[in-house]
């Protein structure tokens, strides 16, 4: 369950953004996770409860935000939202995509008090 390790990373970031702006309490955590970062919404809400135990973000919200796969038709041109890193391009039909996101995990950004 890698959600574990995540949370404590995203746990190490807002103890050290609070720190540098004397936060005492975060109340929300908004995250935007890449639709191929194999991370599973359910586990990753329960391991954020159990990481920020103790915390300035014990018992904040976790919000996630699913950012679309996105890729490069190498026939078109275009670049296009995908589903499967398997799929063919959505405008022309061609195999052939460059993927360019979909698997990124960030810190959109945190309600505090």
């Amino acid at each position: 369950m890698h959600e574990i390790s995540v949370c404590e990373s995203v746990r190490r970031i807002v103890e050290e953004h609070a720190r540098a702006h004397a936060v005492r309490r975060v109340r929300r955590v908004r995250l935007e996770i890449g639709r191929f970062s194999c991370v599973g919404g359910e586990a990753m809400r329960f391991a954020f409860d159990v990481v920020m135990k103790g915390s300035v973000a014990d018992g904040a919200e976790l919000v996630l935000v699913e950012l679309p796969g996105r890729a490069r038709c190498d026939a078109c041109g275009r670049d296009v939202e995908i589903d499967d890193w398997l799929a063919p391009c959505p405008v022309c039909g061609s195999p052939g995509l460059t993927p360019l996101g979909g698997d990124e995990m960030r810190i959109r950004d945190m309600e505090v008090a």
